[in-house]
């Protein structure tokens, strides 16, 4: 009688479990929402793979192909080289642009934000074949980074960032997807290239206690660069604040260091998926905020977010939910209120809203 009771018990406990939703996945995601979201994911895959044109590219471009490259190696399927020439043919794109300088582009203009993402989709390959043009890669970012050799001295606000490539200004948005592509290329952590560029990010934040500019505030969020942003003034907002967020962990700087934390107050202070907060009008760069949120929310760690009034919020069922709710009929995305910053390209901004599910299903 007692080993018929037995696993009844665990039954009823688990059909409890179950009702009551303490069930979930092991990252805190409700499992229907993940399950939809996958769906959704499959959805934009589908519409990157019908639109990859000929020679493996998405809108002839190497930056968008990377992304889209990603999206596909990142995602919940899994997918690799194996599967065929809708993952082959884009890497042979990318591997055609790869110039003598280490730069991975087809423009002059973009240089870095196009091999930073290059070198993220390639080392998602997990194939040593790509071993040498990730190191020619990071030797030609670390070359970009602005220090003594350019005439700056640590004391410059422009010390230790990296710009477009093309542009003689640095910015954190350039920066922090330099990071990224050093980070995932493995790097080496004691690289001088993690402190210069610390000293930069530090002084893209509104926080006076580690930000020696006198324009630097109070809130712990992050500018476009040191003393300006594109809202106009010094104003911190949600795009380039996960940026900075994410520069930082990606720097090597421990979660619990107060430049962390202040940004991560920033966010709980302004948490919203409705709008990117700051921006002008709410809907400029709108995508480029769900992506780089995902990235750094997953980075960070917490599955739950409490906002200043305290309310919690399960940030990957959100952002899921959210996603899902503004995905087109065809699988993609765009932004229908403002194509600034290429968001009215479907290709781009699809390839941005799979990586962002990938972080919060992953």
């Amino acid at each position: 009688m007692k080993h018929k009771i037995l696993p009844f018990v665990l039954f009823s406990l688990l059909l409890s479990a179950v009702s009551t939703g303490l069930l979930a996945d092991s990252n805190g995601m409700d499992p229907e929402i993940r399950s939809k979201a996958k769906r959704a994911v499959d959805a934009g895959l589908h519409y990157l793979r019908t639109h990859q044109q000929e020679n493996g590219s998405l809108s002839n471009s190497v930056g968008v192909t990377a992304l889209g490259l990603r999206a596909f190696l990142q995602s919940h399927r899994g997918y690799k080289e194996s599967d065929g020439a809708f993952i082959t043919r884009p890497i042979q794109f990318l591997l055609e642009h790869v110039n003598d300088d280490g730069s991975i582009s087809e423009t002059n203009q973009n240089r870095n934000y196009n091999t930073a993402v290059c070198m993220t989709a390639l080392a998602a390959t997990n194939n040593d074949r790509y071993a040498e043009v990730l190191a020619g890669a990071r030797n030609f970012l670390k070359g970009l980074q602005i220090d003594e050799g350019d005439g700056y001295e640590s004391d410059h606000a422009y010390y230790g960032g990296i710009g477009y490539g093309g542009d003689e200004r640095p910015d954190l948005s350039n920066a922090y997807m330099a990071l990224e592509g050093l980070r995932a290329s493995a790097t080496d952590p004691d690289d001088p290239v993690w402190k210069k560029a610390l000293i930069f990010v530090s002084r893209s934040q509104n926080r006076s206690e580690s930000n020696d500019q006198e324009w630097a505030a109070n809130d712990g969020g992050f500018t476009y660069m040191p003393g300006f942003s594109p809202n106009g003034g010094t104003a911190s907002y949600g795009g380039m604040t996960s940026a900075g967020l994410l520069s930082l962990l990606f720097a090597g700087v421990d979660k619990e260091d107060p430049r962390v934390q202040a940004a991560y107050d920033w966010i709980r202070a302004n948490y919203t998926l409705e709008y990117n907060p700051g921006s002008e009008g709410g809907t400029q760069g709108l995508y480029y905020y769900y992506n780089v949120f995902a990235k750094a929310m997953s980075a960070y760690g917490a599955d739950m977010v409490v906002d200043s009034d305290g309310t919690a919020h399960n940030w990957r069922n959100e952002i899921a939910t959210k996603l899902m709710d503004l995905q087109n009929d065809d699988g993609s995305w765009v932004n229908p209120d403002s194509p600034r910053w290429w968001e009215g390209n479907k290709d781009l901004v699809t390839a941005w809203s799979v990586i962002a599910l990938n972080a919060a299903i992953n």
